[in-house]
Formats: structure tokens, sequence, C-alpha cells
């Protein structure tokens, strides 16, 4: 039998998504920032207004669409608008200036770019080494005088119909960078079908729905907050309130104000927040969901987590920017005795633990580097055919992460094998190093990294930050470390520090660590 000649609807882009949502919760708050709020009927009708304005503006679909700010109701304003537009979202790291941020917006090839004003004097640095000839405001220092220009075209009385464009769900919605650790970062290139397939599965197993209260306090440049958490939220008809700066403070306040009941934040940020007086100070009943994820996260701290919120679900969730990025997740009901797993693929992503020369599948318990494929995965990199090759190489995606999963299939993070330190040839993780010191009560956080070393090859280093108040030095954490670890594991030195390097996001900057501490012999690191 042959089928009629029709034209079927099969185009799901993140648009779409949003006006399904707009339908289904037209008069439910969608966003929450500082003093406005927006109802899904408000949000769907600003993002029109601000796409048609782009469009009318000069910029073509496929253009580069810069967003250089802090949090706030216009960065996401922007990023929807630009998808909705055929525009392409380029989110840029709002602690980058100069050759960091020059080289993103001629790497991107940027036409336009929107700002915070404050950052307006790292933009005047670069702006006319760029192909940028569109510029406008996110963000205001004046916010109680004046409003920017994405609010101003958000709420003006114009055509707030749908743009007039026709957009593919394949095509490229977003160029999310890399941290870039050891070289120029890449920009990973995602799609509106990838996305939504994403966000489909951050729904399924983070267990999102329409009546749930989020915070969105990390950076929205940061794929995790976006896309795994505030994104797949406004798709269910979920309320996101948005904080522009993750302190402590503002973070519990808005727990205990707003009724939220979801929180995300990576290790480094649950770390602060269980040695804050705060956590003890402010209402917290109504926290339901925790989520940790974007970094290895100690398995003492979890169990302080689940020891001190004990009426919450807890979810490790992993991933990485290419991967848009969720693709494993841990879930409550799976926590008992796996508290240091990541848990298993989520029902879009395929994973494989395999040989890094051969690629042949480990068997459980054999550690392997973690590779990848699903829909949601990116198409390449932007402009750099040959690391796309490489990332790709075999047909899956390559973490870059060493792993090993158990005989149930669960995974492991070992650590990043950049990250291992090579000692006298015997490769060691810096993830168990870390997680027995973890467990002397003296030390707030610690980041192990591998110096030069004559003779070792590399010397396991530990650079320590102590908790207000405590005391201990080198000899006491070694003895500590031999009650917990082989003797080869044992760091040769530790490093007492205020604080360690962390990118706005909250992730740990081990090279920092590495560049600090790479020309200090032995003798003088004893010293630190």
């Amino acid at each position: 039998m042959m089928l009629p000649e029709v034209e079927i609807a099969t185009v799901n882009t993140i648009g779409d998504g949003l006006r399904r949502a707009t339908k289904r919760y037209a008069n439910q708050d969608a966003l929450l920032f500082q003093s406005r709020r927006w109802t899904y009927r408000e949000l769907d009708q600003a993002v029109n207004r601000v796409a048609n304005h782009l469009l009318s503006s000069g910029l073509k679909q496929g253009d580069r669409v810069a967003a250089y700010g802090k949090n706030s109701d216009a960065y996401l304003l922007l990023f929807l608008a630009c998808a909705r537009s055929g525009l392409i979202h380029v989110p840029i790291n709002f602690a980058l200036v100069k050759e960091e941020l020059l080289y993103l917006l001629n790497q991107s090839g940027a036409s336009a770019i929107y700002i915070d004003d404050e950052l307006a004097d790292n933009v005047d640095a670069v702006l006319e080494d760029t192909q940028i000839r569109q510029r406008g405001s996110l963000h205001t220092t004046n916010t109680s005088t004046e409003l920017s220009d994405i609010l101003q075209l958000a709420q003006a009385n114009t055509d707030a119909s749908p743009p007039e464009v026709s957009i593919c769900d394949t095509d490229i919605v977003q160029i999310l960078y890399t941290s870039g650790t050891t070289s120029h970062p890449k920009g990973a290139m995602h799609t509106h079908r990838g996305f939504m397939a994403e966000y489909s599965s951050c729904i399924q197993h983070l267990q999102l729905r329409s009546n749930d209260r989020l915070l969105a306090a990390l950076p929205l440049y940061h794929s995790a907050q976006m896309h795994v958490f505030t994104m797949p939220a406004l798709m269910t008809g979920a309320m996101n309130c948005i904080l522009q700066t993750p302190t402590p403070d503002a973070i519990f306040n808005a727990i205990s104000h707003e009724k939220l009941n979801s929180v995300f934040a990576p290790p480094t940020v649950w770390i602060g927040l269980l040695q804050h007086e705060g956590f003890e100070q402010n209402d917290l009943s109504s926290l339901v969901n925790i989520y940790y994820g974007a970094s290895i996260m100690p398995e003492p701290i979890v169990a302080e987590l689940q020891d001190r919120l004990p009426g919450c679900q807890l979810f490790n969730c992993y991933g990485q920017s290419e991967m848009a990025p969720l693709a494993t997740v841990l879930a409550p009901d799976e926590q008992e005795g796996r508290l240091a797993s990541i848990g298993k693929p989520v029902m879009s992503v395929e994973t494989r633990i395999v040989d890094p020369v051969t690629l042949e599948d480990c068997p459980p318990g054999e550690r392997g580097e973690i590779i990848h494929r699903s829909p949601h995965v990116m198409v390449g990199y932007w402009d750099k055919p040959e690391q796309t090759a490489e990332a790709f190489a075999g047909g899956w995606f390559h973490s870059g992460d060493l792993a090993y999963a158990d005989e149930e299939g669960y995974i492991y993070i070992v650590d990043r094998i950049k990250d291992v330190v090579n000692t006298g040839g015997v490769l060691v993780a810096s993830r168990d190093v870390e997680e027995a010191l973890y467990l002397h009560p003296a030390v707030a956080e610690v980041a192990v990294i591998g110096t030069p070393h004559p003779r070792w090859i590399e010397a396991i280093t530990a650079v320590i930050v102590l908790k207000d108040d405590e005391t201990v030095d080198s000899e006491q954490l070694q003895a500590h470390c031999q009650q917990h670890l082989a003797a080869f594991k044992i760091p040769k030195s530790f490093v007492f520090t205020p604080a360690l390097p962390k990118n706005t996001a909250g992730k740990l900057l081990k090279r920092n660590l590495r560049e600090r501490y790479n020309d200090i012999s032995l003798s003088e690191l004893d010293a630190v």
C-alpha cells in the first residue's frame, strides 16, 4: 500500500519545546531572578520579541552570537531567542579576559556580543580585533533605574509572534567551549535535536516534574546548569530560581524563602555549603532532590550529605560538554554500597569501557577509557576537523576519563587520564589518594597532582586546604595515609594553601596547580 504524500511535522527544536510547555503551563512561574518573575506565557512572548529584533538588526540564521555575562533572566532570554531565530549561541566564561576572550570571539567568528555592563572594559580591550558588528547589554549595574537592552526588548510593546524562519532540528544551536586544560579550548557543536534528546533523558533520570522549584545558582554558560537542569526544567513546566552568584548566603536564602526543592552543585560548592554556618541556621526542609556532578565527588562528602539531609534524594550526574552534557546517573535507589559510582548510562547513551590502544572492551574491574555514542553527542568541534576525527576514533566519542565497571554494570570514575600520576612507572589515580585524605578530620579540600621528580618521574603531591581552626602537619598526614593507602600511593609532599583554584562553575583547576608547582623542587615543596 502506498502512503499518501503528505508533509509530516517531525521537526523538534528547542523553540518547539518551549512553545509546548507554554501551552500546558501558561500561567505558572517559569523564571525568578531578583525581583522579576516570568510566567511561561510572558517568557514565550519575550523570547519572540528578542528573536524578532535579532533578525531585524541584520543578523542572519547561522550567525554566532556571544553571551558574556553572569547569570540573569536576560542571559537565558538571549539563548532562547537565538534558538528560536536560528542563530548560534556562544556562551563565554565571564572570568575570561584579554587573549582568552579574544580567542573565543575570533575562533567562533561571532558577529554579535551581549554583555553585562560590569564586563564592558574587558570587551572594549579586544573588540577592534574581532569581526563583531553588533553589541548589546544583558545585565546593567543600575537595575533599579534602567533595563538592559535584552530586557527592554523583552518587555517592549512590540510584535510577540514567532519569527518567520525555517529551522531544522539538525541545525547547530550552540557552541560549548571546553575548558582547554592542555591547549586552546575547543568548541563543541550541538544541535536542537541533540539537546532535545538529552533533555528527555534528564527529565526521566533526574525525576524532574512540573511542580519542581529548582535553584539555578551555577553559571548558565556552563553546560551542566543550563542543559541538565534549567532547560529540561523549562520543558516540564517547573520554576527556575536564578542566582547571579552562588554564594552560600544567597543559596541558603533562596532555598528557605522560595521553598526550593531541587539544587545542583559541583563537589567544591557542596563542601563549602556543608562547612557554612548557614547550613544549620536556615530552613532547608523544602529540599527533596540533591544533585551533584561536574567533577568527582569525594565519598565522605556524599555520606555527610546523606546524614545531614536525610529526607533528600541524592543523584550523581556524570558527563561532559561534548555529551550535551549528561551521560550517566546514579539514582537514589542505587546509592547503597555504591556511593563512589557514577551509575549507568541514561536511556539515550550507550557507553563502553575500553583499552585506550586496542579499543577492546575491558572486563569488569579492569580500568579503561570511557567511550560513548548517543543522539546528543556533539556533531564535532567548530572549525577543528583533526581534533574532531581524534575524538571520534573508531566511531565512538572518547571521554578522556579512566574508569571501570563492576559485574552489574555500574561505572566508577578513577581519574581523568591526564590526571593520573606516573610515580616510578606505576600509575596512581589521584582520586584514590584524595579519598583517603578527605577522611582526615582537619582536611577541608584536597587536590592531588604529580610534580616532576628526577627519580620517581612524578612525585605524588597533595595540595591541602585545612578546615577553619584546624591544624595538622605533613608528618601527621603521612601517618594518616599509611593507615589507608599502599606505600606507593602515599604523597611525597604536602602543600598547605588557603584555597584551591577553581573556575566560576566551581570546577577544580588542577592544571593551575601543576603550573604553580611544576618548577619547585621536592625540598622546596616540603617547606611551602
